[in-house]
């Protein structure tokens, strides 16, 4: 087995920052190699020094047995190096051949020749098994299929070395698989893979080696079937979590929110629930099921065109955002960055958002309540922040994600919506945010929680309904609560047909 790349003793500062400290990584050709650690353990940074994007205060990269040092992301492409990142961001408008060959197009005379490119872009889809045409626009393909044509632009660099950075975050349980399978082709190949994840099941499915980093510093290598989930976590957080879900230990009181056949034409139909004070309600179903879409016409993002809506017994009708926070209705959205948080604003200005009118007078706002608003929320959630000042975009997924927290709790909400509340967020982090929500639940606080993690799922909820293309195949008490059954109403059997 060739070794691709040896990374040795890397440390990296920002000002009196240092993120990176001494950290050693290195692969194989032919293995995925799992590269772990909580939010802001020094993953990215690294990333970025093989990639180019930054140079290392000190360490030495050698790559084929060669050292190098890369001054930008284009050098290490043409050297072998490709990054499939978290968030896609294809031309839409432009062809699959087209996005593959981007920056790099075939021509005849001054004309780009579109005939080679689709030929040349039809073996690397062919080289993934991948059935499209190289025509289509990529408009026209889902998110799974938009991550293999990335993979196949990697390809058509030659790339020996592939860094995966979440890529199973945005894809339903079939195209992961699909995924997989890929990776396993890309190993055949003699492709190093460097996997980049939170999620503990997928690591020990398809990694061979995983690597730990903890707060900017190496913490081990392990053949991965020699390490036990538990050992990586208290290698990652530095300690044992052993309970990550929290007991239950709300009482579930009156009935708070009713819905009743609500419906929204062409997303979902005749959804029925309760919610109560003090009970955390699961929403399960696979991708396209309806789900978000139920949630976001509660909290009035969309209006529901059938059915109505009763919080303590009153009929209320939900036209905007605006009317579901009056009726303490509030929603920590799956997207965080694009519509729970203003990255570029500060923690503070985000955190005081929603009460922005209640502090201001004459329609001028009061700074030094928001300032002491924001600083008490930020010391209740424990939020890691350098001041309230902090511009939001520079905190970690999980600080992020109690920052939208903070937001919604200062306006006292009753009825909390949680659409998957960890998404991105280590594990580490997704204790904090679990115990945050069974103290909320503590509070008398009725919680509504959508999430793909059959087992967070599970482990934070008191029932669940369960939706299959917008249609409710069940609910279920907590005594029912296992994956197999969960997995066999969301893929459209009826509770009463089983």
């Amino acid at each position: 087995m060739e070794q691709l790349l040896d990374m040795e003793n890397i440390s990296k500062s920002f000002g009196t920052n240092r993120v990176l400290q001494d950290v050693c990584f290195d692969l194989n050709s032919g293995e995925v190699h799992a590269l772990i650690g909580e939010n802001g353990a020094g993953k990215s940074t690294l990333m970025k020094i093989l990639m180019g994007i930054y140079t290392a205060d000190s360490g030495s990269v050698k790559m084929f047995g060669k050292e190098t040092a890369f001054s930008s992301p284009s050098q290490a492409l043409n050297a072998g190096v490709a990054m499939i990142h978290q968030e896609l961001n294809p031309i839409l408008d432009m062809s699959i051949a087209e996005n593959i060959f981007m920056g790099k197009e075939k021509r005849k005379g001054v004309f780009s020749d579109r005939k080679s490119q689709e030929k040349e872009a039809a073996k690397y889809l062919d080289m993934l098994g991948v059935h499209l045409s190289p025509s289509t626009l990529m408009r026209n393909l889902d998110v799974s299929e938009m991550q293999m044509v990335e993979i196949a632009k990697t390809l058509s660099y030659g790339a020996k070395i592939i860094i995966m950075d979440e890529p199973t975050s945005a894809i339903t349980d079939s195209e992961v698989e699909k995924l997989f399978q890929n990776i396993e082709k890309l190993k055949a190949q003699g492709i190093g893979i460097i996997y980049i994840s939170h999620k503990m099941d997928e690591l020990f499915r398809i990694s061979d080696r995983i690597t730990v980093l903890r707060d900017g510093q190496y913490v081990l290598t392990s053949q991965t079937e020699e390490i036990t989930p538990q050992e990586l976590i208290r290698a990652m957080v530095g300690r044992e979590i052993n309970e990550i879900y929290p007991e239950h230990k709300s009482k579930v009181g009156e009935t708070l929110l009713s819905v009743r056949h609500a419906g929204r034409k062409g997303e979902f139909k005749d959804i029925s629930f309760d919610l109560h004070r003090g009970e955390k309600l699961g929403i399960a179903g696979l991708m396209g099921a309806g789900r978000t879409e139920l949630v976001m016409a509660l909290f009035g993002a969309t209006r529901l065109t059938e059915g109505n809506v009763e919080v303590e017994g009153e009929e209320i009708d939900i036209k905007s955002p605006a009317d579901a926070i009056r009726h303490h209705i509030a929603l920590v959205t799956e997207d965080r960055k694009f519509y729970g948080l203003n990255l570029m604003a500060t923690v503070e200005d985000n955190i005081v958002s929603v009460i922005e009118k209640k502090i201001s007078r004459g329609g001028f706002y009061n700074r030094r309540k928001g300032k002491r608003y924001a600083e008490d929320m930020i010391g209740k959630l424990n939020i890691k922040v350098t001041s309230s000042k902090q511009i939001t975009k520079n905190l970690s997924g999980g600080n992020q994600q109690k920052v939208v927290l903070a937001k919604w709790l200062l306006n006292d909400p009753d009825i909390i919506i949680f659409d998957e509340p960890t998404r991105g967020i280590d594990v580490g982090a997704k204790a904090e945010i679990y115990k945050m929500i069974e103290e909320l639940a503590c509070e008398g606080k009725g919680i509504i929680i959508i999430s793909s993690e059959m087992p967070e799922l599970i482990g934070l909820s008191h029932r669940m309904i369960v939706l299959h293309e917008g249609e409710m195949t069940g609910s279920l008490e907590s005594e029912e609560l296992d994956q197999e059954h969960i997995m066999t109403l969301a893929s459209g059997y009826k509770k009463e047909e089983l």
